[in-house]
């Protein structure tokens, strides 16, 4: 990775680094990246490239600019103009920093000239940005810098990119959690703890595999859903997946001993009742789950505006929760093999979905079936809140970077 770009008699127009998580892949590529543009440029713009620019500098520079400027490197950055300007050997760049979140990324890059652009994540940004940030390298010399964890073998990068690797020129290279020497073994064996099922191939095999099977295939009602301890708590929230037509699902978390359990759920299904519950008949459900307990955040499915509305008259502190489902899954996956988060005896409705819950294997891309998800739904929104709100961990950053 250090050295591809600087061979005699290879011809590489472009790099690919996939793999394990935490296997020295992106450190590797951003220092190798820098040391090519200021060797062979000066004076020329380059673009760094996240899913977002935030998850770029958290990813990517916050490690990487000390070790640049320990090689010497003068490193400055503009952070109101999204702009790096690096100087090194008498050479100077510009380095600009775009986020690839969506499709509507891809006119923020058009109309810059680059020598060279490195797409860090790059299975996570579109199709679109990713093509429009190729097309404006268009300098003699300039090349292409692409990583990646493992997506399914569905993705378009892995069918267009990595497949065919050969054909456009570019040097494949996949990294194993062995290949990074700052990982001791028993920090290799947490990680290989951490994940289990897809995200397990994608994240410590490095495969390019699809979701298929039970969601949470480690989970064992049996001996993972113990009854709920006696008190006290702490500390009390409840999670939130509403439903007219479809179930209604209230969970009720208690904190017990840095452990939060779902102690007790609300679940109302109108289709098996033959009748809807109005908005005001659901926040009176929420009254009797929370009777007495000083509830300190309601995180309601984002979608509800009703429902939020009608919880905040009545006195809840409500908060909206964040609805990435993938995203969502695996960090509530992480929560449950680390015991941060326990569901208890008393959660039947829970404990019947963690049964049933399947990713769908006719989609093209990962999702799970639309059946069997309303506990699995607010469930996954109050992991998702409490991984935004502890920021460590392995869940809390998610797909983008496990740290």
């Amino acid at each position: 990775m250090l050295t591809w770009w600087c061979r005699q008699g290879e011809r590489w127009e472009a790099v690919i680094c996939d793999g394990a998580v935490r296997s020295g892949k992106t450190f590797s590529m951003g220092l190798s990246f820098f040391l090519w543009a200021q060797a062979c440029f000066d004076g020329r713009q380059f673009g760094l490239c996240g899913k977002t620019i935030t998850s770029l500098r958290r990813n990517l520079l916050t490690e990487l600019l000390p070790c640049l400027r320990q090689l010497g490197f003068s490193c400055r950055e503009k952070r109101s103009e999204n702009l790096l300007i690096v100087r090194f050997a008498g050479h100077e760049n510009r380095f600009l920093l775009f986020g690839g979140k969506d499709e509507s990324s891809a006119a923020l890059i058009q109309g810059s000239t680059l020598a060279g652009v490195l797409l860090d994540e790059v299975a996570l940004m579109p199709r679109s940005f990713v093509e429009q940030a190729c097309a404006r390298c268009s300098v003699p010399g300039s090349r292409l810098w692409f990583n990646c964890n493992p997506e399914g073998p569905q993705h378009w990068f892995y069918r267009e990119w990595i497949l065919k690797a050969e054909e456009r020129r570019a040097l494949y290279l996949h990294f194993t959690m062995e290949d990074n020497p700052a990982l001791t073994p028993r920090i290799r064996q947490r990680y290989r703890r951490a994940y289990s099922g897809i995200f397990y191939r994608r994240f410590v095999l490095g495969e390019w595999t699809a979701a298929q099977g039970l969601v949470y295939d480690f989970f064992d009602r049996h001996t993972d859903a113990p009854p709920a301890p006696p008190g006290p708590f702490a500390r009390w929230r409840v999670s939130v997946d509403y439903g007219t037509a479809n179930p209604a699902s209230f969970g009720l978390w208690g904190f017990q001993d840095g452990v939060w359990y779902r102690v007790r759920e609300t679940y109302f299904d109108s289709r098996r009742a033959g009748w809807q519950k109005t908005d005001a008949e659901y926040a009176d459900d929420l009254k009797d789950l929370t009777a007495g307990l000083p509830v300190e955040r309601v995180i309601v499915d984002p979608s509800a505006a009703s429902f939020i509305e009608t919880l905040r008259r009545e006195g809840f502190p409500v908060v909206r929760a964040v609805n990435d489902v993938v995203d969502g899954i695996r960090v509530t996956a992480d929560f449950l093999k680390q015991g941060r988060i326990v569901l208890c005896r008393e959660c039947e409705d829970c404990l019947r979905e963690m049964e049933l819950y399947c990713w769908d294997e006719k989609r093209g891309k990962d999702a799970p079936k639309k059946e069997n998800d309303h506990a699995m739904d607010d469930m996954r929104y109050f992991a998702m809140d409490l991984a935004g709100e502890s920021g460590s961990g392995f869940a809390a950053t998610c797909v983008e970077r496990a740290v």
